[in-house]
């Protein structure tokens, strides 16, 4: 996945996160609901950012960025800020 790929899933989920707000703000959907899917949301775009930013730091050393992989989201929701 290169960097532009990434970029275009972090727009798409953050264009999710919109929306559910709006949903949950006209009745769409319940509360319950739009918490559950904005904890994916948050943990699948922690992981983006993740993968994103050791895609460049892999750039910046001189090594090739398409070697860098997602960490699972278990790891990257684990990582100390």
């Amino acid at each position: 996945m290169d960097d532009k790929t990434v970029l275009n899933r972090i727009n798409d989920l953050v264009q999710e996160e919109h929306q559910l707000r709006t949903q949950v703000q006209s009745g769409q959907i319940s509360s319950d609901d739009e918490r559950t899917r904005l904890r994916e949301l948050e943990e699948a775009l922690d992981q983006c950012w993740d993968l994103l930013r050791r895609r460049r730091a892999a750039r910046a050393a001189g090594a090739d960025p398409d070697s860098v992989n997602a960490e699972p989201i278990s790891e990257v929701e684990g990582y100390l800020q």
